[in-house]
């Protein structure tokens, strides 16, 4: 069976899920001010799931998301960012000033993480 996609945004994650399982997430939030985007803040591969594309499927259709929503996406995560780096047709990079809003709201929101 196909892996699915599902925002789940009320708890901040785009989940990865098989046969009803999840086996991987990106968990995010959303800038609740302007200059708005949806900012990747760890991605997430089960155990036994890895080597599958799933963390790549999960930050395709994370930046699929915010572009049906034409907001930008900041990739705070590591991987995130590593792939945006190697699909630049795919993964527009933010303007610094989104970047900067993005890393102010994680460093001051506690109920984030």
């Amino acid at each position: 069976m196909p892996i699915e996609f599902k925002d789940d945004r009320g708890a901040g994650r785009l989940l990865a899920v098989e046969d009803g399982a999840v086996v991987g997430h990106i968990a995010y939030f959303a800038l609740t001010d302007a200059p708005h985007a949806l900012v990747a803040v760890h991605t997430v591969v089960e155990q036994g799931h890895e080597g599958r594309g799933i963390a790549g499927g999960l930050v395709k259709t994370f930046y699929g998301l915010a572009a049906a929503e034409g907001v930008p996406v900041v990739p705070l995560c590591p991987y995130a960012a590593s792939w945006a780096a190697k699909h630049p047709d795919e993964a527009p990079e933010p303007a610094a000033e989104v970047v900067l809003a993005a890393k102010a709201q994680l460093a001051t929101d506690t109920d984030l993480w």
